[in-house]
Protein backbone atom coordinates (compact mmCIF):
# COMPACT_ATOMS: atom_id res chain seq x y z
CA UNK A 1 0.00 0.00 0.00
CA UNK A 2 1.68 3.55 -1.38
CA UNK A 3 2.20 5.75 1.98
CA UNK A 4 -0.18 8.30 0.46
CA UNK A 5 -3.30 5.76 0.41
CA UNK A 6 -2.14 4.72 4.08
CA UNK A 7 -2.49 8.92 5.42
CA UNK A 8 -6.11 9.08 3.03
CA UNK A 9 -7.05 6.61 5.63
CA UNK A 10 -5.76 7.99 8.86
CA UNK A 11 -7.56 11.11 8.08
CA UNK A 12 -10.46 9.20 7.03
CA UNK A 13 -10.37 7.18 10.76
CA UNK A 14 -9.68 10.29 12.29
CA UNK A 15 -12.67 12.53 10.80
CA UNK A 16 -15.11 9.83 11.89
CA UNK A 17 -13.79 9.45 14.98
CA UNK A 18 -14.31 13.27 15.50
CA UNK A 19 -17.80 13.18 13.26
CA UNK A 20 -18.62 9.97 16.26
CA UNK A 21 -17.81 12.45 18.81
CA UNK A 22 -20.12 15.28 17.82
CA UNK A 23 -23.09 13.38 17.47
CA UNK A 24 -23.01 10.82 20.54
CA UNK A 25 -21.10 13.10 23.40
CA UNK A 26 -23.52 16.05 24.57
CA UNK A 27 -20.51 17.46 26.71
CA UNK A 28 -20.52 21.10 24.68
CA UNK A 29 -16.50 20.87 25.64
CA UNK A 30 -16.09 17.49 23.94
CA UNK A 31 -17.84 18.49 20.96
CA UNK A 32 -15.38 21.27 20.46
CA UNK A 33 -12.14 18.82 20.83
CA UNK A 34 -14.56 16.60 18.54
CA UNK A 35 -14.26 19.53 16.16
CA UNK A 36 -10.85 20.20 16.29
CA UNK A 37 -10.62 16.25 15.57
CA UNK A 38 -12.12 16.70 12.28
CA UNK A 39 -10.71 19.61 11.20
CA UNK A 40 -7.41 17.81 11.86
CA UNK A 41 -8.21 15.30 9.52
CA UNK A 42 -9.20 17.56 6.67
CA UNK A 43 -5.78 18.91 7.57
CA UNK A 44 -4.07 15.32 7.07
CA UNK A 45 -6.23 15.45 3.85
CA UNK A 46 -4.88 18.17 2.41
CA UNK A 47 -1.32 17.55 3.48
CA UNK A 48 -1.51 14.37 1.91
CA UNK A 49 -3.24 15.31 -1.34
CA UNK A 50 -0.65 18.22 -1.54
CA UNK A 51 2.80 15.88 -0.96
CA UNK A 52 1.25 13.42 -3.77
CA UNK A 53 0.82 16.41 -6.39
CA UNK A 54 4.45 18.09 -5.25
CA UNK A 55 2.62 21.50 -4.29
CA UNK A 56 2.35 23.74 -1.77
CA UNK A 57 -0.99 24.91 -2.30
CA UNK A 58 -2.61 22.52 0.43
CA UNK A 59 -0.32 23.72 2.94
CA UNK A 60 -1.16 27.23 3.05
CA UNK A 61 -4.77 26.22 3.24
CA UNK A 62 -3.91 23.65 6.13
CA UNK A 63 -1.90 26.30 7.70
CA UNK A 64 -5.35 28.61 7.46
CA UNK A 65 -7.17 26.25 8.49
CA UNK A 66 -5.34 25.40 12.08
CA UNK A 67 -5.59 29.48 12.51
CA UNK A 68 -9.10 29.07 11.99
CA UNK A 69 -9.43 26.47 14.32
CA UNK A 70 -7.31 27.75 17.19
CA UNK A 71 -9.94 31.20 16.54
CA UNK A 72 -12.66 28.74 16.71
CA UNK A 73 -11.67 27.28 19.75
CA UNK A 74 -10.81 30.29 21.72
CA UNK A 75 -14.33 31.62 20.93
CA UNK A 76 -16.42 28.57 21.46
CA UNK A 77 -14.49 27.86 24.77
CA UNK A 78 -15.33 31.25 26.21
CA UNK A 79 -18.89 31.33 24.99
CA UNK A 80 -19.31 27.55 26.70
CA UNK A 81 -17.46 28.90 30.04
CA UNK A 82 -20.09 32.28 29.74
CA UNK A 83 -23.00 29.94 29.14
CA UNK A 84 -21.55 27.27 32.16
CA UNK A 85 -20.96 30.34 34.45
CA UNK A 86 -24.36 31.96 33.71
CA UNK A 87 -26.88 29.39 33.54
CA UNK A 88 -25.33 25.91 35.11
CA UNK A 89 -25.44 24.29 31.38
CA UNK A 90 -23.48 21.43 30.66
CA UNK A 91 -24.75 19.70 27.92
CA UNK A 92 -26.10 20.29 24.71
CA UNK A 93 -29.26 19.19 24.99
CA UNK A 94 -29.91 21.72 27.70
CA UNK A 95 -29.07 25.04 25.39
CA UNK A 96 -32.19 24.99 24.21
CA UNK A 97 -33.91 26.35 27.15
CA UNK A 98 -31.73 29.66 26.65
CA UNK A 99 -34.25 31.14 24.40
CA UNK A 100 -36.86 31.06 27.65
Amino acid sequence: MPIEKAYLLLSVLVFLIGLLGVMIRKNLITMLVSTEIMLNGVNLTLVTVDSYLKNVDGQIFALFVLTVAAAEVAVGLGLIVAIFRLKGYEGSSEIVHLKD
